[in-house]
């Protein structure tokens, strides 16, 4: 059996430009973007889990940066009801629950990338390592893994794992991710980006 890193250098080429792009756009974010900006952007992957990157990406465009810092828990409901998220009171209470975190975001990217993967964790509702990792690269982190359903079956499928876990722990996350940027190392990419290749393997193309 190839690895995993083998399969997808059959995408590189065509997919290089595209994940290029994409992570320029997270850079951006990162270095420029307002603190109520970056709020969107953990909104976003707050939305996303259990969910989908396109209806993670429907919900920003509905609600906006000044939805998500405004609307009241009701007005975010109905909005994510509209567009059949699966948990559309849950989420809409976390975004109003977690808006004191706002203002903290800009000092936290300045965190060793772990540190702050530990204090999202810790401190936001709705937001587990794979969520935060999520963030962290959506703003320009390059060396954390997301360890979500779609790579969890590429490494089952290339022989990293040997099944898929219902759950994930803290030590388990941390085991996964290492095989994962063993993989990324192989390919000659930090995991944060090696990530958008993935999404590019089995789904032709890079979301967020």
């Amino acid at each position: 059996m190839i690895r995993l890193a083998q399969a997808v250098e059959s995408i590189r080429q065509e997919a290089a430009p595209l994940v290029e792009e994409r992570f320029r756009q997270f850079k951006e974010l990162g270095e420029n973007g307002t603190n109520e900006e970056l709020y969107s952007e953990l909104c976003f992957c707050i939305l996303t889990a259990n969910w989908s990157a396109r209806g993670g990406m429907e919900a920003q465009q509905l609600i906006g940066v000044d939805g998500f810092m405004k609307m009241s828990e009701e007005e975010l409901t109905e909005s994510l009801v509209r567009l059949h998220h699966r948990y559309p009171k849950a989420r809409a209470s976390y975004i109003v629950k977690n808006r004191w975190v706002v203002y903290r975001l800009k000092t936290l990217l300045s965190l060793p990338p772990t540190d702050a993967r530990e204090w999202l964790v810790k401190n936001v509702l709705g937001i587990g390592y794979k969520e935060a990792s999520h963030f962290l690269r959506n703003v320009g982190v390059e060396d954390l893994a997301i360890l979500d359903r779609h790579v969890l079956s590429l490494m089952r499928k290339y022989g990293l794992i040997d099944s898929i876990p219902q759950s994930l722990t803290k030590q388990r996350y941390l085991i996964l991710e290492a095989l994962l940027k063993e993989e990324a190392r192989y390919f000659g990419e930090p995991p944060g980006k090696f990530d958008l290749y993935l999404w590019y393997f089995v789904k032709k193309t890079v979301e967020k």
